[in-house]
């Protein structure tokens, strides 16, 4: 055995040079953790594995909001008059005889009709909850899909289902998907970001980091989890009495031993931690300078209805369009307390005055900078809620028939789009799979869902899994 380790590294690097100097990024990446005008090197935005779109691509970023806990399309934006007049009578049992249930299995079914009433508006006629005030001042421009439905019943596989198009944990999220893709167009950024945030019912669930994980794609292309209030990532500023220079001396010795490594086993994870390392630095002058909206209009601020990063839905909706200005590619908003087994009623009423305002804002504010055109809006929930009643003024969890809003990025707006029963129990008329969903999300960003492929444990895996369509029906 060679007494002498460092040697033997040293041996196989030089029998390598050759084969791994395309893989030799260490200490080019180490270059990017210094101060650009020491480095002397323009740093770039990440790139994706596809070179030339599939498709032309009619949006460049996605800002995606989950309604997390199950939102009513029965409060929201699938009037039902007929649930409403048979409120209180019994659930026809052809509706629901051997249908999936969650926590109802057993129980006497019975109608719960809507609990507020519907109002239309645009030239469209949108129709939605009469509660909404701002919302209605862009109906022309929102698509609402009446029929999507899922494969999960629970929250947190139907959470997995809609974010990696798969039930079980372990595959890349739609977020990661479209990064390794297509790359970012922020280099101080993380190309794939996450916030979440609090409603005020106080059914606050909590949600898995591994919602936003990379799966088997590389490591880089997981999302990042911002803080909406205090410190937006947590251990990325330098303790107090840790300079620059004491930073230098620490990053200097991590990349000779990750280099060292690398030389060793040629592992492509060694050169995601040192681009990591690259973006964590560069972040920490970025990421506050997002995070402050001191400097925004005080009229945007009003709009939105935030004085600041407060953590809230509405300082959310305002840092996702700075994070779109600043060219991240996917960010996802988590909105918490939609989970209505009781006190339905009231739980939507407050849900529709946190999201009301700020959704309505972000839309006139892409509008204002020249952006709603190339930012696709989603707006949806992991399931839907039940058209029986729970505990008398509850909704069950609900798979087979919810809404899902779409806006700006290439999205028809003014458009209704497929409709479930008179019940609003099952997607009856232009059914729209999660499946469909993604492929239509991955078409409008010029990517062909079918294409972009990833080979792991023998097979060629995909967001869309073997399924999916894009429902062009719903495109400008």
């Amino acid at each position: 055995m060679n007494a002498d380790p460092l040697a033997a590294i040293r041996l196989h690097q030089r029998r390598t040079f050759l084969t791994q100097s395309c893989r030799g990024v260490g200490a080019l990446a180490l270059s990017a953790l210094l101060p650009r005008a020491v480095a002397g090197a323009e740093v770039h935005a990440p790139r994706g594995v596809i070179a030339k779109p599939h498709v032309p691509p009619k949006a460049k970023r996605v800002i995606f909001m989950v309604m997390a806990g199950g939102a009513s399309h029965l409060e929201l934006f699938d009037h039902k008059p007929e649930l409403a007049k048979r409120h209180g009578q019994p659930m026809p049992e052809s509706v629901t005889k051997g249908q999936p249930i969650a926590q109802l299995q057993g129980a006497k079914l019975t109608c719960f009709g809507p609990q507020w009433g519907f109002k239309k508006h645009g030239q469209s006629g949108q129709e939605m909850n009469e509660l909404f005030k701002f919302l209605p001042e862009v109906a022309d421009d929102l698509c609402v899909v009446r029929s999507c439905k899922t494969e999960a019943i629970n929250h947190d596989p139907a959470h997995t289902f809609m974010n990696s198009g798969s039930s079980v944990s372990g595959r890349p999220s739609m977020g990661s998907w479209l990064t390794y893709g297509i790359g970012s167009e922020s280099a101080d950024l993380p190309g794939f970001v996450v916030m979440t945030s609090n409603g005020r019912g106080g059914q606050n669930q909590p949600i898995a980091s591994r919602q936003w994980s990379a799966g088997f794609l590389p490591g880089k292309f997981q999302g990042v989890q911002l803080r909406g209030k205090g410190d937006p990532v947590l251990y990325l500023t330098n303790p107090p009495g840790v300079g620059a220079e004491q930073q230098k001396d620490v990053i200097d010795a991590v990349a000779r031993l990750n280099q060292m490594q690398n030389a060793a086993v040629d592992d492509p994870e060694i050169a995601t931690r040192i681009g990591q390392y690259e973006l964590a630095f560069r972040m920490q002058t970025s990421v506050p300078e997002l995070m402050d909206l001191s400097k925004e209009p005080a009229k945007v601020l009003e709009s939105y209805g935030t004085k600041g990063a407060d953590g809230s839905f509405a300082a959310n909706c305002l840092l996702a369009r700075r994070m779109a200005q600043k060219g991240v590619r996917f960010i996802q908003l988590y909105h918490r307390d939609w989970d209505h087994h009781g006190g339905v009623k009231d739980g939507i009423k407050l849900k529709i005055e946190e999201i009301d305002a700020p959704l309505a804002a972000l839309i006139k504010d892409l509008k204002r900078l020249g952006m709603f055109e190339d930012t696709l809006i989603v707006l949806t929930g992991e399931f839907g809620r039940t058209p029986m009643s729970q505990g008398g003024n509850g909704r069950d969890h609900h798979m087979k028939g919810f809404s899902v809003l779409l806006a700006g990025g290439g999205i028809k707006g003014g458009v209704s789009h497929g409709a479930t029963d008179e019940f609003g129990y099952n997607a009856e008329e232009k059914v729209f799979p999660v499946h469909d969903l993604h492929a239509t999300m991955l078409h409008l960003l010029g990517i062909d869902h079918e294409r972009l492929t990833y080979k792991f444990q023998g097979r060629d895996y995909r967001l869309t899994d073997v399924h999916g369509h894009v429902v062009k029906e719903i495109l400008a």
